[in-house]
């Protein structure tokens, strides 16, 4: 399959501007990251850049999660093994 490449107009600093500020918004910019990534009428590299980001923020909840799990453990062993006063 031949891929062709398109000439499309490039995102203005303002409208990124405008799309980090929207992602700062703490339940908003989640949502929004949705629909710039799996929209019709974003820009393709919003779209790459918001899949990027659900990507990476996915990662980074795993990654604390499995931190937490582990500290739990640990937490959890250690008091059950010192409860000799």
């Amino acid at each position: 399959m031949e891929e062709s490449l398109t000439t499309s107009e490039s995102v203005s600093v303002s409208n990124w501007l405008i799309t980090l500020i929207i992602t700062a918004i703490p339940f908003i910019g989640f949502i929004m990251l949705f629909v710039w990534a799996f929209g019709d009428g974003s820009h393709p590299s919003k779209a790459n850049w918001a899949k990027a980001m659900l990507l990476m923020f996915f990662v980074v909840i795993g990654f604390y999660l499995f931190i937490a799990i582990i500290f739990g453990v640990g937490m959890l062993g250690l008091f059950s093994t010192s409860q000799s006063y």
